[in-house]
């Protein structure tokens, strides 16, 4: 449904729009927009906002004077974005595909954030199956697009680009940041949050608790910022 943000505090994304069927702005988006502004973004820097959503983190980078390139596999999240770009009178390219199968070859970022789907679901579900669940289904284990923004996001990044990159531990830390080693990048744990679970880690907790993923009398769970950069 269509709603806002508060007014504007420092870390906080700008004002958005989200329509039916986008992920708004949560405690995710908000965790990686207060990173994104703890970084020296210099005007002119080539950023991607991978999974944009509602395109609120390219909003961020480019109200920092970034040239930003969003990409959601979501046409609905396309719309939403360019729409927020025009209310925002900010320049996005808007790009509709999987990841960075929809950019040109050629195309280096010294910036790329990104907030994808990376709550485990329950076996059989597909993560690109469409409806709401687009938004956060990632696979029996959350990593399904998790794994493949560390193994691809190294050869868009320019040397000494930066990623920025939100996900709960669930998933796992350590093994998102030795992927991440492997790609060729040095990554670390920028920052960290425990939140609430939310509705649907609780009507998934029976589950993630036979997994050992949550323990029963977990009543939340972290989040964390990985910063990686091309050494």
């Amino acid at each position: 449904m269509p709603g806002g943000w508060q007014p504007r505090t420092p870390g906080r994304p700008p004002p958005v729009v989200t329509v039916p069927g986008v992920y708004s702005p949560q405690s995710d988006t908000l965790l990686l927009a207060a990173a994104l502004a703890r970084e020296d973004i210099r005007p002119g820097a080539e950023a991607l906002d991978l999974c944009t959503g509602s395109g609120t983190l390219a909003l961020a980078a480019a109200r920092r004077g970034a040239r930003v390139t969003a990409v959601d596999v979501s046409r609905r999240a396309v719309w939403n974005t360019r729409l927020n770009a025009v209310l925002a009178r900010e320049r996005i390219r808007v790009r509709h595909g999987d990841l960075t199968g929809p950019l040109p070859p050629e195309d280096r970022f010294d910036l790329v954030v990104s907030n994808p789907p990376y709550v485990p679901a329950p076996p059989g579900t597909p993560p690109t199956g469409g409806g709401p669940a687009l938004a956060w289904d990632a696979g029996t284990n959350g990593r399904e697009l998790l794994d493949r923004i560390c193994d691809n996001v190294p050869a868009v990044l320019k040397h000494s680009g930066l990623l920025l990159l939100v996900h709960s531990a669930l998933c796992g830390t350590e093994e998102t940041l030795s992927r991440l080693a492997e790609a060729g990048l040095r990554a670390t744990v920028g920052a960290r949050v425990r939140i609430p679970l939310g509705p649907v880690l609780r009507d998934r907790r029976d589950r993630l608790c036979a997994a050992g993923l949550l323990k029963p009398c977990d009543e939340s769970e972290e989040l964390v910022i990985i910063r990686a950069w091309h050494p």
